[in-house]
């Protein structure tokens, strides 16, 4: 159990950081380098204050010597000391939390200690992001303008390097920026790029990327879960020249590449056998295919060879033919001679009927033409009679036409007539300007009554509005008054004191609360109380701020409205809403009640809140009141010591809060307490009724209800004066009606007595054209006459016309009948004569059909043989001579029968043959191209395997003789260490056969009796592992190329016998006390012995260190040339800080130690 309650929370700005410089340095000036906004000490250019203090101040940063209690200022210890790249100062503005601080570490072993969130691990970030390298080596935020501090625009980091021998120190600085997350990076005050930075950084050797040399607190799990092959990665990294990092590569690469094109060798091996063996397979076949082969092509010749012997044979038969026709011919041509005498006659006779046939379609042709033209007169003398009766119609419509142009005649005089009467009579007197001037009057007084009523309703209006705001404030007044006297009501009061934006929220969610798909439960201080007065002090002390106004929901659809809702349209602010998707049934207390009262608890605090289950459960994920005891007694030392090792994490008393904070990557041991004090509630209190405050809301209702009645009496005056203003616009409109009907009737009547002149002209005109029509209808009625005379005439001549063609038409009859008879005794004498001549023809169209006959075959022959000719052509073309030659031998001596024989042969030979696969042969030859490459191939592949093997070899004989000489240094150094606390250890390399599988293996025994075995996080424990981590890593300390480490918080989780060996051991190492591990390390390498022990003389042990850690053990031992580093900030500073002073403390104990000698 704690000593002393951990005091009130102050603001981070509070800063106060103590170097304790442990070395053979003295100095007896004061200084201080740390400021804060409150309390400066130091400005950022050094500039020192007038009071400077040695004591435990506000905000300010001392160091003091372990061994003589006297305050250092600006330590510079000797730059010798130092190894090129080494931190030698770090000075930090608004970064994190701190406003103003400067750090001096030591060249050697440097411990920063301080409790949590003081600023530690600050330190490790600055180192990280000073130099170039981004947030993701730090395992933290994702952006780097997170690290400036709250309320700060930009933060600034200035890292002082040590140079090198003749050269100045370096000046890293930093400017990081909040807004648009930018970066700036300057050297020795001369902006450049962040790569220019992180390059100046690696030419000292320094690794932020390299666990092994760089390991901040959120890295610590990801370096205990790297694997064997990483570790060796980053083993070589750490203290192996850059060529052996280069050498593991190339022979990485080179493995790859040779197992590649072992690959590819196999592959081929396997494709060549595969090949080889269908080859061997396909012979018969293809040798079978080839004879078959050789037979398509005999057969393909006869085939070409078909036309050449067709073409012979057809050119013998047309010679043949041509000797026929001539001889068929010459008989023919004797024939006729013979029979020419007889023919003659016969011909003569046939040409007078051949005549007679003529003259009689000659006579039938004229009958036709006569009959044609007689229809031509016959219709043109009956068209007469139509147009006699059209011109009668036309005298009939003529005579009734004139009957209506008179009626209308005798109708347009009596219209004039009247016109004229009307024109003498005086039209009535109408003064338009009156009747316009009398209407706008109307208008006028319409418009002033309207206006005066706008007036009225805009001020009936404003009272309503007043009346509905009065109704408001009686309404809320009246609530308020209610709410006085209720519980409920005095916590909505509570809340809208102590959160309005809230309270606005609450009064729209319950007008609106049909809106959401579940219900909104309002904030706890509203909806949930304690169910025992005498609980609320501890039950209010495990609730945050936030906790009693926070709003909860119950679907993500509701949490997006309602965040809509009251930020983007209500523009509220200091809003809390949480959702809550499961029930009260997923948090289930750690322990059992029975447990729970065995630990010294009454209960949970669950227990002692009604409210809705959705309300707790909130509660519950957010302040753990499932997980959290409560008791009214104190807790002893007793319990508090079984509590700190039990499941349950929070516990309250009568007095204070407890909380037990567990750093899961350290082990179950490693854990922190802080306690804080219980005050008196304030959210959920018993509190009487304000009499003063319900007094003075009582009157206000009584005068806003006076007020109302007010506005009522007002409103009903407004009314009155509105209906009369009514009546009145509704009298105007009449009257304006009135006038303007009389108007417009008077215009009408003014307008129809002006217009009677023109009507008199437009009836006149039409009289006059009527009058014209009536006097021209004699004259066409006597041309209708005329034209009916002419018709009479035009007939009589049409029918004496038709009369003419029709005779001719009876004699054209006449003619006909007698060519008719000639033809009949011409037919008859011809076919006599025929008759006697038939047998005579017969012989000669029998010739005559044989000479056809023979000059058709010899025809076909010729065409045929062309066409075989062209086609041989063409085969020709295509051929070279061998084949050529051998085709026409082989014409010569066959006949087409012949040569049908031969290729019926040849088909048969062919079917006798299995046709098999068409494209074996190519197959075949193709395959066998394919194999003839892959030896070609595989041939090239095996040289290039021996190369790859002897080039393997020589990198291999360089690398893995410096790695196990370097492996060998780093077991040895790790087994001394670990014999120093009774335990064994040792490092080897792994070797596989795969470059990239080779791998760090440590080996380690915690026990006597047990053999050493692998480190993993099967076999050892956390502290085991933490050891044997931090032991691997002070092993690579005098190897290491780096030129400064950092360790954060690597002891978390060991037991306190480890932690004191383990920090015996690191001081040894890094103060360059121990001369016996390095004879160890050096026993087996005396090429290096002298670079070596220069290096430990030089540089005191290896590289700086920088190790942080939350706390330290009493009585650890400490060695001159190590400094510590006490920062001691944030919000648990005390008020008056001054009273702590670090220098005092140091002085009594030097006297004590002296008095005790």
């Amino acid at each position: 159990m704690p000593s002393a309650v951990t005091p009130q929370r102050r603001a981070k700005d509070s800063v106060s950081e103590h170097q304790i410089d442990i070395d053979s340095a003295d100095s007896s000036s004061d200084g201080t380098y740390s400021r804060s906004s409150k309390k400066a000490r130091l400005n950022l250019n050094g500039d020192t204050s007038s009071s400077q203090r040695s004591l435990f101040p506000h905000g300010q940063l001392s160091q003091i010597d372990a061994h003589h209690g006297r305050n250092i200022a600006k330590p510079r210890t000797n730059a010798l000391e130092f190894q090129p790249g080494s931190i030698v100062r770090v000075k930090l503005a608004n970064f994190v939390t701190y406003t103003a601080v400067e750090f001096f570490p030591g060249s050697s072993l440097n411990m920063v200690i301080g409790p949590n969130g003081t600023g530690k691990s600050t330190l490790v970030c600055a180192i990280c992001l000073g130099m170039g390298w981004g947030a993701k080596h730090l395992g933290r935020a994702k952006e780097v303008s997170e690290f400036v501090k709250h309320g700060c625009h930009e933060a600034t980091i200035e890292i002082e390097l040590q140079g090198r021998p003749q050269q100045r120190n370096p000046v890293l600085r930093c400017v990081i920026k909040r807004d648009g997350n930018p970066s700036s990076f300057y050297i020795n005050d001369k902006p450049s790029p962040r790569k220019e930075v992180m390059d100046l950084a690696k030419s000292f050797a320094i690794q932020i990327d390299n666990l092994c040399q760089f390991l901040p607190q959120d890295k610590v799990v990801e370096f205990a879960a790297m694997t064997p092959v990483e570790l060796l990665s980053s083993t070589q990294r750490a203290v192996a020249p850059q060529e052996m990092l280069d050498w593991h590569q190339e022979l990485k690469v080179l493995r790859s590449n040779q197992h590649d094109l072992q690959a590819q060798n196999l592959q081929d091996l396997e494709t060549l056998a595969n090949l080889e063996s269908r080859q061997r397979m396909q012979e018969a076949d293809v040798e079978r295919m080839r004879e078959r082969e050789a037979i398509k092509q005999n057969l393909e010749k006869l085939v070409l060879a078909g036309p050449i012997v067709q073409f012979r044979e057809t050119r013998s038969k047309h010679n043949e033919m041509k000797k026929r026709r001539i001889e068929a011919q010459s008989s023919l041509e004797e024939l006729r001679k013979e029979v020419e005498p007889s023919l003659r006659a016969v011909n003569a006779k046939q040409q007078y009927r051949d005549q007679m046939k003529q003259l009689v379609a000659e006579r039938k042709r004229l009958i036709e033409t006569t009959d044609k033209r007689a229809d031509v007169y016959a219709k043109k003398v009956n068209s007469f009679q139509d147009r006699f009766q059209e011109i009668e119609a036309e005298k009939e419509n003529e005579k009734k036409g004139s009957k209506a142009n008179l009626s209308e005649v005798r109708r347009l005089d009596q219209v004039i007539t009247g016109l004229k009467k009307q024109l003498e009579q005086q039209p009535i007197e109408f003064d338009v300007s009156t009747y316009n001037e009398n209407i706008r009057a109307k208008e006028r007084e319409v418009r002033e009554c309207r206006g005066k009523g706008g007036e009225l309703q805009q001020n009936r209006s404003d009272l309503d509005r007043q009346g509905v705001e009065r109704n408001q404030r009686i309404e809320r007044g009246r609530k308020d008054l209610e709410n006085l006297e209720s519980q409920a009501g005095r916590q909505y009061e509570k809340l809208v004191t102590e959160n309005a934006d809230t309270a606005k929220a609450w009064d729209w969610i319950q007008e609106h609360q049909g809106e959401f798909e579940k219900h909104v439960y309002g904030p706890p201080m509203l909806e949930c109380s304690v169910k025992d007065p005498k609980y609320m002090d501890l039950v209010e002390a495990t609730l945050g701020g936030t906790d009693f106004t926070a709003f909860t929901v119950q679907t993500s659809n509701d949490m997006s409205k309602l965040h809509q809702q009251l930020y983007n349209v209500l523009k509220l602010g200091r809003i809390t809403i949480r959702t809550v998707l499961g029930t009260l049934e997923n948090f289930p207390p750690p322990v059992s009640r029975e447990q729970l009262r065995h630990y010294g608890l009454e209960g949970w605090v669950l227990d002692h809140v009604t409210g809705p289950d959705a309300i707790l459960a909130m509660l519950c994920e957010s302040s753990n009141l499932h997980r959290t005891g409560i008791a009214i007694q104190d807790t002893t030392p007793q319990q508090f010591e079984v509590l700190q090792n039990s499941p349950i994490p929070r516990w309250v008393t009568r007095k204070n809060f407890y909380r037990i904070n567990r750093r899961r990557e350290y082990g179950a041991s490693a854990f922190s307490t802080s306690v804080s004090e219980v005050r008196p509630a304030r959210v959920w209190t018993d509190q009487p009724v304000d009499t003063t405050a319900k007094r003075d809301l009582q009157m206000k209702v009584d005068d806003w209800t006076e007020e109302t009645r007010s506005i009522r009496a007002q409103i009903e005056e407004i009314g009155r004066q509105l209906s009369g203003l009514k009546n009145k616009v509704a009298d105007l409109e009449d009257e304006k009606r009135v006038l303007q009907e009389e108007k417009e009737a008077k215009q009408k009547a003014v307008n129809a007595f002006r217009a009677i002149p023109i009507r008199i002209a437009q009836h006149e005109e039409k009289l006059n054209s009527h009058n014209k029509l009536l006097a021209t209808v004699r004259d066409r009625l006597q041309a209708l006459d005329d034209k009916q005379d002419d018709l009479t005439l035009e007939k009589a001549q049409a029918a004496l016309a038709y009369a003419s063609a029709v005779e001719t038409l009876q004699k054209a009859h006449d003619g006909m009948y007698e060519a008719e008879l000639m033809l009949i005794e011409a037919t008859s004498d011809f076919e006599v004569l025929s008759e006697r001549e038939s047998e005579v023809k017969q012989q000669l169209e029998t010739r005559q059909r044989e000479v056809d006959k023979i000059i058709v075959a010899t025809t076909q022959l010729n065409t045929q043989a062309r066409t075989l000719m062209a086609e041989c052509q063409k085969i020709n073309e295509g051929l070279d001579d061998a084949t050529r030659e051998y085709l026409s031998e082989l014409a010569a001596r066959m006949t087409p029968e012949d040569l049908q024989n031969e290729m019926e042969s040849e088909k048969a030979r062919l079917d006798l043959m299995h046709e098999g696969n068409g494209g074996v042969i190519r197959e075949y030859e193709e395959r066998q191209k394919k194999i003839d490459l892959l030896k070609n191939r595989l041939q090239s592949i095996e040289a290039a395997l021996k190369e790859f093997d002897a080039n393997i070899k020589t990198v291999r004989d360089k690398w893995e003789p410096r790695l196990d000489k370097l492996v060998k240094r780093i077991s040895a150094s790790f087994a001394f260490n670990m014999k120093q606390i009774s335990c064994a250890g040792e490092v080897s390399v792994h070797k596989d056969e795969e470059y990239d599988q080779w791998a760090i293996q440590i080996q380690v025994k915690f026990r006597e009796n047990e053999p050493l075995t692998v480190l993993d996080s099967h076999r050892q424990s956390g502290g085991e592992r933490a050891v044997s981590t931090i032991f691997y890593l002070m092993s690579l300390q005098s190897l290491t190329r780096s030129p400064f480490r950092v360790v954060d918080e690597i002891n978390q989780g060991m037991d306190p016998r480890n932690e004191r060996l383990v920090h015996a051991r690191m001081v040894s190492i890094a103060t360059g006390n121990d001369e016996q591990q390095y004879h160890a390390e050096d026993e087996d390498d005396d090429t290096d012995h002298e670079d070596n022990s220069s290096r430990h003389r030089s540089m005191g042990g290896g590289s700086q260190y920088f190790l942080i850690t939350p706390k330290l053990l009493h009585g650890l031992r400490y060695k001159r040339g190590m400094r510590v580093l006490c920062i001691a900030s944030g919000e648990y500073m005390p008020e008056d800080h001054t009273r702590v002073d670090f220098r005092g403390c140091l002085e009594s104990k030097r006297k004590m130690m002296v008095t005790a000698r």
